[in-house]
């Protein structure tokens, strides 16, 4: 069952919430065609530097309430709980730059969408002759041992807003401000705790947490955090998540020593009422000096929006270049056919990709790929798709970056995008396979996966092998074409799980500590059990770890967990 949300329709959801936002502030202006909300006095920044952020729609009043004076000149919005589109990002840079702004800093979540949607942008943008400069923020303090990822981007971002805000106000340059808000975001620390699972307009809840759990260290989108452990009082919780994120052993603690002088921010995550949240708050410290008008902050003036100005016209785009390797209207109209069957696939399998998203992810993988299939199906309607090979993969490209959002609509963009350049001299079978040689380095190059990580590339990469076969004289289109697709569906289906895996560099007693914690917590609670559940589990994992010791001393574990241990 879906959860109730007050909304018009799912799609629109994240449109209907910036628009009233910006209806309600005199100080924001919509940029249009965009999910892009800009300070309306942005001719006053001439010579000054414009900090442009955003993220997936849903962490409200992040991002959108932070933009004024004081803090942010924009923000881009996803969709719910999705990236930005490049295109829209790329559309703030311009406006900003157009009124006068000596270059922009992009304040980004340490989340792969949002890196490499911004990323890219920031590279389209600088290509034009656009100072930009990029921070990462990671600022998750939940887990002991870092992930390849690093840390996730939490609601420490917020406070990167306000330390650029101050320093772009009082007219430091760009690269002042980018190496100082670098070293501050190296000095924080985030955890969060749930009470309940969060979930996406339009479907089911993320995870489940029983009655009496509370899960520790869960990221913004419902990630999984580091345990879950008992319910208990304001006061022991908060004493639980301050020892974790200040223990020394934990690699992403926080390094504050006893008597510093510290900023303490409570965040809501969506799920708690003001009388919790001031509980949870009894001792924060609530004020920060510097001026700022964002709408999220305290003490900001109310005036009169009747009537005043909401948009701005958007930046006009390059002009294209003509390309000659068009072809004739019949490979267009199988074009069409083509795209059609997918996209109609795509939408017929939305609620099965958003369920298995849902054991893995935060479940809207349906959705996702549901949204570029209208997009595309839109985009035929207005008439028919180019003739050129690189052209039309160039125009899908641009229509998954604005339309689909996400990491994947950055992916498949990148994908896209580098596969036309090979198309642009030669169409023939060789220029295809240097095509999906080329979409595939893209793909390695900005969403740093490769071959074997279990990832989306993974099948994407069979196929490119057997391609190769394209690259001989006298090649067969369709048997290597049919090869390419067989051995991407055995890709896909499913394989056995890595029951156990060492991260680099990781202790063989903490990774085993930590696999046979997770398989004891995913085992239900037998009916005859009581408190001791819990530490019953631990000793067991204990008693484990102790007939293994002679083992892992060697250092020497396969992959997969050795028969003893299938419990």
């Amino acid at each position: 069952m879906t959860s109730k949300k007050l909304v018009n329709t799912v799609a629109g959801c994240a449109d209907d919430a910036l628009a009233g936002l910006v209806a309600c502030n005199p100080n924001l202006h919509l940029l249009r065609g965009h999910r892009v909300a800009l300070r309306s006095d942005l001719d006053s920044l001439k010579g000054r530097v414009a900090l442009l952020s955003g993220g997936g729609s849903g962490h409200e009043p992040a991002h959108a309430g932070f933009v004024g004076k004081g803090m942010l000149t924009g923000v881009i919005a996803g969709a719910v709980f999705t990236s930005p589109a490049v295109g829209s990002i790329l559309a703030a840079i311009r406006a900003v730059a157009q009124a006068g702004t000596v270059g922009t800093l992009l304040i980004v979540k340490n989340y792969t969408g949002d890196r490499l949607n911004f990323g890219l942008a920031r590279e389209q943008a600088r290509a034009e002759g656009i100072p930009v400069e990029m921070v990462v923020i990671g600022d998750d303090s939940a887990f002991t041992v870092l992930k390849k990822a690093g840390r996730r981007g939490l609601c420490g971002t917020v406070l990167i807003h306000k330390v650029a805000g101050a320093l772009a106000e009082a007219g430091v340059g760009l690269e002042e401000i980018t190496n100082r808000v670098s070293v501050v975001a190296k000095a924080m620390g985030t955890l969060g705790v749930s009470l309940s699972s969060c979930s996406v307009p339009g479907s089911r809840p993320t995870f489940e947490l029983s009655p009496d759990e509370v899960e520790l260290g869960l990221g913004i989108h419902g990630e999984a955090g580091v345990r879950r452990i008992k319910m208990a009082s304001a006061d022991e919780i908060v004493t639980l998540m301050l020892d974790h994120m200040t223990n020394s052993s934990n690699v992403s603690h926080v390094p504050v020593q006893s008597g510093s002088s510290v900023v303490l921010m409570v965040n809501n995550l969506g799920g708690l009422s003001f009388l919790e949240l001031g509980i949870m708050a009894d001792a924060a410290v609530r004020s920060l000096d510097a001026e700022t008008t964002a709408s999220a902050w305290p003490n900001v003036a109310k005036v009169s929006v009747t009537g005043r100005k909401r948009s701005r016209a958007a930046p006009a785009e390059p002009l294209e270049v003509p390309d000659s390797t068009a072809t004739g209207g019949l490979a267009s109209g199988q074009t069409v056919l083509v795209l059609e069957r997918v996209c109609a696939t795509l939408l017929g399998l939305e609620e099965h990709l958003n369920a298995l998203d849902r054991a893995a992810g935060d479940g809207d993988c349906g959705t996702t790929h549901s949204r570029a299939a209208r997009a595309i199906q839109g985009w035929l309607k207005e008439g028919p798709p180019p003739a050129s090979p690189a052209q039309l993969l160039s125009k899908l490209s641009l229509l998954l970056l604005e339309k689909m959002g996400g990491s994947s609509g950055a992916l498949y963009g990148l994908f896209l995008t580098a596969a036309a350049q090979p198309l642009k001299a030669k169409t023939d079978l060789p220029a295809w396979s240097a095509a999906m040689d080329a979409g595939l380095e893209a793909m390695q190059k900005y969403g740093k996966a490769a071959p074997g990580d279990r990832t989306m590339l993974d099948s994407l990469w069979a196929a490119g092998q057997e391609l190769q076969a394209w690259k001989s004289p006298r090649a067969n289109l369709f048997h290597v074409l049919t090869k390419a697709v067989q051995v991407r569906v055995r890709r896909l289906r499913p394989r056995p799980p890595r029951l156990w895996k060492r991260e680099p560099g990781e202790p063989v007693t903490s990774a085993l500590r930590g696999w046979i914690s997770r398989t004891l917590g995913q085992w239900p609670r037998p009916p005859f059990s009581g408190p001791s559940w819990r530490p019953c589990s631990t000793r067991v994992c204990e008693r484990l770890l102790g007939l293994c010791a002679p083992l892992t001393a060697a250092q020497r574990w396969p992959l997969a967990v050795p028969p003893v241990f299938q419990l």
